[in-house]
């Protein structure tokens, strides 16, 4: 029994049993450890940052925190792309940082380097260990942090010594204590409420802002009352951790990433309601346009911040506006998706086909960027499904987190929108997806280039581009052969660029038992 044995155990004895990891020298104990746990489920990813989006998209779907192995400094800065995502997403993840043994790190080796100050800006709590007997009970405090509602990613910083260490052989697994979320000021919510009464007294447009835990199944249950009952308008950031989408869902609109449309979205809003979510703002700022993006004079009640217990908030707001809880609900009519059959493959027709196709319980993950904008306006039509977008709009989030959402749900058909250019940045996840035969079908928009930065050149005032701009923009000369791409890592692939090849290809993919690619030239 040593430290990194004890570590193990304490993850298992704690829920943890999935590790994904890319480990290095300093972290071969805990390799070796994992080898004497066969209940803890270990998956490789040959980058990082598909080990750390894979780890967020297993969080996202499950509720509860993966761990992942990195190797030092330089390992966890390769995976801070999509912590940082994983943060914004408020996802639960107990990273483990391989560090220098104790006695090694007064030499300043060659891969030594802060891993403190590396992880603090993409993690809500970091920690060293300082001996192999604190193991477990730092191990226990880690994932106690990352259950801290409504999600934290923990950093934990494990010596090779503490890892080696020896420690006595009946040394017990630490249990995690688990933090309730302090509860809303009611009072507050109450005041909230009579001004939410007289706006919709005085025929003002209100809107519920909704922050991740809101959007949970129970609490979006509360939130679709309310407004059936008040006239209130449902709204979410463009980024958001998980929804329930498809006919007999709760509508909530998505706040448009292109600032003019967000502008234009809350432009009538005269209550802005926020149940942990941060106020409306641009992801960027633009000259002569706000960086936030409620109107003058709106009124912004925070009814509770995200670290409070948002369900408890919407039962109290729900109380306090007279809103039975219990009330039938009525959900959206069945609509139809109205998808071509022949022609061209455009970036729509892709949306409409595969969104027609869906099965039933499928999770979307939607990494379309701007080819897929016109995903939210379709997707109550389709079947039931879940959907996960980009959350802190670092790109290279799709390919892993579809990794991630497929071994937390290895039921369920995992459908991957994916843009080229950022699918570039994580496409090693593609090899995981075949090692561990997982059921993805990611479709690729094949443009050839960095299309949002296209607009957003536009949307910042500068120049057409020119030769040099245009080289920085698109992905051609050469084309990235995506076919062979998948294949080489062991997925199967098909190219298409008509419609009929789309309907063929989305048909074999669904069909595949493991992971599927499509190339889908637009």
């Amino acid at each position: 029994m040593n430290g990194a044995d004890q570590l193990c155990d304490t993850l298992l004895a704690n829920g943890v049993d999935v590790c994904f990891a890319n480990p290095g020298t300093s972290e071969m104990h805990f390799v070796a450890a994992l080898d004497r746990k066969p209940q803890m489920r270990c998956v490789l990813g040959l980058f990082e940052g598909v080990v750390t989006g894979a780890a967020d998209g297993y969080a996202r779907i499950t509720g509860k925190p993966a761990a992942t192995l990195l190797h030092l400094g330089p390992g966890l800065a390769n995976g801070l792309a999509n912590l940082h995502n994983a943060r914004r997403a408020r996802s639960p993840i107990v990273n483990v940082v391989g560090e220098h043994a104790t006695y090694h790190q007064q030499y300043d080796a060659p891969l030594t380097s802060d891993i403190e100050s590396l992880a603090r800006p993409m993690s809500h709590w970091v920690h060293r260990i300082a001996a192999p007997q604190a193991v477990g009970k730092d191990t226990a405090r880690a994932v106690g942090e990352a259950l801290r509602k409504p999600g934290q990613v923990a950093t934990l910083i494990l010596p090779a010594d503490c890892a080696w260490g020896e420690l006595p052989k009946d040394t017990r697994p630490v249990q995690a204590r688990l933090l309730a979320a302090p509860a809303p000021d009611v009072q507050h919510i109450e005041h909230v409420a009579r001004a939410m009464l007289r706006a919709i007294q005085a025929e003002e447009q209100v809107v519920l802002f909704l922050g991740p835990q809101a959007l949970e199944p129970e609490a979006l249950q509360i939130a679709g009352r309310i407004a059936q009952a008040t006239g209130a308008r449902l709204m979410t950031p463009t980024a958001f951790r998980r929804m329930q989408r498809g006919r007999g869902a709760v509508a909530v609109e998505r706040l448009p990433y292109v600032v003019d449309a967000g502008l234009q979205a809350l432009a009538e809003v005269q209550q802005l309601v926020l149940l942990g979510a941060p106020q409306p703002v641009a992801f960027f700022a633009y000259p002569g346009k706000p960086s936030t993006l409620a109107p003058a004079g709106c009124a912004i009640h925070t009814a509770c911040s995200p670290e409070e217990d948002v369900l408890l908030a919407l039962q109290a707001l729900a109380t306090a506006l007279g809103v039975d809880r219990k009330a039938p609900l009525a959900v959206q009519a069945a609509g139809h998706i109205h998808a071509p059959t022949s022609g061209p493959l455009t970036a729509s027709a892709v949306n409409l086909v595969a969104l027609q196709a869906l099965p039933e319980g499928a999770i979307v993950v939607d990494e379309s960027i701007t080819s897929g904008r016109d995903i939210a306006a379709h997707n109550m039509q389709a079947v039931p499904h879940d959907w996960l977008v980009i959350t802190g709009g670092a790109i290279g989030q799709g390919i892993p987190t579809a990794v991630g959402a497929a071994i937390g749900a290895p039921s369920r058909q995992v459908v991957a929108f994916q843009a080229d250019g950022s699918a570039m940045y994580t496409c090693q996840g593609l090899w995981t997806q075949a090692r561990e035969k997982l059921k993805c079908l990611t479709i690729i928009y094949a443009n050839r280039s960095y299309a949002i930065l296209h607009g957003e050149m536009k949307a910042v005032g500068t120049q057409t581009p020119g030769e040099n701009a245009q080289r920085m923009l698109t992905l051609d000369q050469p084309a990235i052969r995506w076919t062979q791409l998948a294949e080489s890592m062991g997925v199967p692939a098909v190219r298409c660029e008509t419609v009929e090849e789309f309907r063929k290809a989305l048909q074999a993919g669904l069909a595949e038992n493991g992971p599927f690619l499509i190339e889908a030239v637009i």
